[in-house]
């Protein structure tokens, strides 16, 4: 039966954010159980795409991204698949009318990871954060709306801005990964190897925009979705202080963490901000 299918490519999308993300799988259990779900299916998909062109090294990593993208493609057009991760990202594509275009960006910026080690302009960054972030920001909206489209329009624009603030912080904490380990430099316009504490301040004011322009959609979120998308705010944001403090020769050498006791401190303040009310 295909409803017993489902249910295991569900069960698989689970396990993947559990598997590979511990702070995200935390902050997608506080969101409402009528989406929890359809969150699990984006980040499935959206890890899998970045698991090939990232950890895949003794493999065609090429070759595997086409079989997945052409995948992918059979995926959205017969609602179905025998990917169950693939099989439960086109439910909620279909489910929630997400559109095309945001999965294509995604896709391309994923792409561009196979080949692309340095982005010079400010263009190129900015359409690279567009589709890497972004995009799943807006994925996540949609669901966060049940496809409303006007309220997907009404905060559309903060959604996108907080998804580049996550993303542009994960940049800076995996700096020494991207730069050693994968040659990757995203920032443009910044020398790694002469990172200088001006340099990491400009990088970090353009972080905390982002962030104040996310935090405008948040408040305005539907219920079963603000507690949880607030809790990532707030996590990042720590992340982002810490990072903050840190001087560049060691975020460069190190990879910077929120300890797991700061982070259910964070969680209860959190909480009680969501219960009182001020957010």
């Amino acid at each position: 039966m295909k409803s017993i299918f489902d249910k295991v490519s569900f069960e698989c999308s689970r396990n993947v954010t559990k598997s590979y993300s511990t702070s995200f799988s935390s902050a997608v259990k506080i969101l409402a159980p009528s989406i929890r779900q359809d969150i699990y299916n984006v980040y499935g998909f959206v890890r899998f795409a970045d698991e090939i062109v990232d950890s895949f090294h003794d493999y065609d990593k090429e070759t595997l991204f086409t079989l997945f993208e052409n995948d992918l493609e059979l995926a959205l057009k017969n609602k179905i698949s025998l990917n169950p991760v693939l099989n439960a990202f086109q439910h909620t594509v279909n489910k929630y009318n997400i559109p095309f275009e945001l999965i294509a960006s995604f896709m391309k910026s994923m792409k561009l990871d196979l080949t692309k080690t340095e982005y010079k302009t400010k263009d190129e960054y900015n359409e690279y954060i567009f589709g890497s972030a972004d995009v799943v920001g807006l994925m996540c909206l949609k669901v966060f709306v049940k496809g409303d489209d006007a309220r997907y329009n009404e905060l559309k624009h903060s959604a996108m801005r907080l998804g580049s603030a996550f993303q542009k912080v994960n940049f800076l904490r995996d700096l020494k990964a991207d730069f050693e380990d994968l040659s990757r430099t995203y920032f443009p316009n910044t020398d790694l190897n002469q990172l200088d504490e001006t340099s990491k301040l400009k990088i970090i004011e353009e972080i905390e925009a982002d962030f104040r322009a996310g935090f405008e959609g948040i408040v305005h979120l539907p219920i079963e979705a603000k507690f949880g998308v607030y809790t990532a705010y707030i996590y990042y944001k720590k992340l982002l202080s810490k990072l903050k403090k840190t001087p560049s020769a060691e975020i460069k050498n190190t990879r910077i963490r929120v300890p797991n006791y700061q982070k259910y401190g964070l969680f209860a303040k959190c909480y009680f901000s969501y219960k009182l009310n001020i957010i």
